[in-house]
């Protein structure tokens, strides 16, 4: 545990000193979409002292990763997604999948992570997912998917947030919600949205017999797919997009030496108590919270990459609900096969995907497979833990 004390001091220590000589004021605004009015009160920070990173910080002890493992050769580039037997790159994942599923715009889901919702349908099947917390403590998943033509069940559905909007964006997705926030209501005119409160809503969801209210709503493929066709989306991805991560060749592995051991991770939430453990017999990170194995309706849930980003969090006027930036670059973490480096990220735009960089401010490459992307308060930048194997 003393290296990852040492490790997490350094990291603070080296932010402030970044702040302190750039004369930059240390006090957080939390910044929204500029064509959407928001009141002052919704820009106020849980805290006055959110730094802003412009390169990630070392440890002490150890220096970053060389270059080869974020060597330009190793990544896959735009130009290499070609068909192949029928397969073709996914943009979540890296790996070559079925074309009909890979070329279709994903469909980004609004999950409850409440006890009594358990267990998540169709989790499983995400390439990517987000956690964040929406109300005071209380956290939420989007899943990101691909694969889920057959899948009757999805869910529980739960209501938008703003920021889920910009997450969604980011992916070129169709963004599946039942219902949202009053603060979140004016973003979803900036996405394909498909809204159970609306009429289209009876058409994409359903109400379970086993779950009471509001944890008994549902989507399914055949529903949703209806609901898209009666909206009028297109399914095709935009002429525009080349995809959101960078994914590592095939036959390489992005082992991030010289870096933190990192074989047991928790972000810090207080309400789930998330955590995820490495395990070195398939190399993935298998997912804990409520004192038990997290299980979707398929199995246990483990995924190849973990992210930690730090955001500046702030509450809206006189309510509990979260008002998280998502355009102010922060520091976070890149977690995947046992390490962990430090990293800042950055949004491109409004509406732009956002890239993670290393030390030497290159963007990551990621491993093939799943990426969980745990939102993190930069007021709780002390409760994130990461231990080593013997730890």
């Amino acid at each position: 545990m003393k290296k990852t004390l040492v490790w997490t001091a350094a990291f603070l220590l080296s932010t402030l000193l970044l702040v302190s000589c750039s004369g930059k004021s240390e006090e957080a605004i939390v910044t929204l979409e500029p064509s959407v009015e928001t009141s002052e009160s919704a820009k106020e920070t849980e805290e006055s002292s959110v730094v802003h990173l412009t390169t990630a910080p070392e440890p002490e002890t150890e220096t970053p990763a060389e270059p080869e493992t974020e060597a330009e050769p190793m990544a896959q580039k735009p130009e290499d997604r070609v068909e192949v037997d029928g397969k073709i790159r996914s943009y979540l994942t890296g790996e070559m999948v079925d074309v009909k599923k890979a070329n279709r715009r994903p469909l980004a889901i609004m999950m409850s992570n409440d006890k009594e919702a358990m267990p998540n349908y169709g989790i499983n099947r995400a390439g990517v997912v987000y956690e964040a917390p929406v109300e005071a403590t209380m956290n939420r998943y989007m899943a990101i998917i691909e694969d889920y033509d057959d899948l009757d069940r999805i869910g529980s559905v739960r209501s938008c947030r703003t920021y889920y909007v910009y997450f969604a964006r980011e992916f070129d997705a169709i963004y599946a919600h039942f219902g949202q926030s009053t603060f979140a209501k004016p973003y979803l005119k900036y996405i394909d949205n498909i809204n159970g409160i609306e009429g289209i809503g009876s058409v994409a969801y359903y109400r379970s017999k086993d779950k009471k209210s509001p944890h008994n709503a549902y989507g399914s493929f055949e529903g949703i797919q209806k609901a898209i066709k009666q909206l009028g989306y297109s399914q095709e991805y935009s002429d525009s997009y080349q995809g959101h991560y960078r994914f590592v060749v095939d036959g390489a592995q992005i082992n991030l030496e010289n870096s933190l051991e990192a074989y047991k991770v928790l972000p810090g939430y207080a309400y789930n108590k998330p955590s995820f453990v490495y395990n070195e017999e398939d190399g993935l990170y298998h997912r804990y919270q409520y004192g038990d194995v997290h299980r979707g309706n398929e199995g246990p849930i483990a995924v190849k990459n973990i992210i930690f980003q730090y955001c500046a969090f702030g509450y809206y006027a006189t309510t509990q609900y979260r008002n998280v930036d998502v355009h102010t670059g922060q520091y976070g973490y890149y977690i995947t096969n046992g390490r962990a480096i430090p990293i800042t990220w950055e949004k491109d735009g409004d509406f732009g995907v956002t890239h993670y960089y290393n030390a030497e401010h290159e963007e990551i490459i990621l491993n093939q497979g799943k990426t969980w992307v745990c939102i993190i308060p930069t007021s709780d930048f002390g409760k994130t833990e990461i231990h080593g194997k013997d730890e």
